[in-house]
């Protein structure tokens, strides 16, 4: 496959993916058709079937782009404060809100995710493919936090797949109950921060 040819299909994949978000915006994951998706990107059904198998695979690469943002989000947030300076005896707390009200999250990607647990609840072909992307994601927020314990930023009663694990869990669960109450996509991302500093603060040695 010629260079060119590997751009083109990217590209395509990336309209897609854009399409899917603003279909599923609209309509939601079940409303959001293969039709309705090749539409709005401008494409036929054959170019999405010759990039995806399925809608369902469509929506857990959507998913998992998701979480590859917001992991880049967190990254890049670090990396702002540690050239700042702004590492340096830096209240873990404050260092959790910090990163985390910088994220990428926002009311679409909360409804997004909470659609396709729906989703993996009922097929469990479909749970098993979306927890296999969860571990990978999990894998990714563990590394930072191993990162920053082994760089000194702090250090933690429990293990950073450990620590990894319940951050998303309470993270989750706090986006989801502000996307309910109707908070903005700012308002969703600090109610959450402010939990996950608590819940540092709880972990650290």
């Amino acid at each position: 496959m010629t260079t060119s040819t590997t751009r083109s299909r990217q590209n395509t994949r990336a309209r897609l993916l854009d399409a899917a978000a603003e279909v599923f915006a609209e309509v939601g994951l079940e409303g959001a058709t293969v039709e309705a998706v090749c539409e709005r990107a401008g494409f036929t059904r054959g170019a999405f079937y010759s990039n995806f198998d399925s809608k369902d695979e469509l929506f857990l690469m959507l998913a998992a782009t998701v979480g590859e943002q917001r992991v880049a989000a967190v990254r890049e947030r670090i990396s702002a404060l540690a050239g700042a300076g702004a590492m340096d005896d830096c209240d873990p707390a404050d260092l959790v809100q910090q990163v985390m009200d910088s994220g990428a999250d926002d009311r679409l990607s909360v409804m997004l995710l909470s659609e396709i647990r729906i989703r993996a609840l009922r097929d469990d072909e479909f749970a098993a493919a979306y927890m296999r992307q969860e571990r990978e994601l999990l894998a990714s927020i563990a590394e930072i936090i191993r990162e920053l314990v082994e760089g000194g930023s702090f250090t933690l009663r429990v293990d950073a797949t450990t620590a990894a694990r319940l951050l998303m869990t309470v993270w989750e669960g706090m986006a989801v109950r502000g996307a309910m109450s109707g908070d903005g996509s700012d308002q969703l991302r600090h109610a959450a921060s402010v939990e996950l500093g608590r819940l540092v603060e709880l972990m650290r040695a």
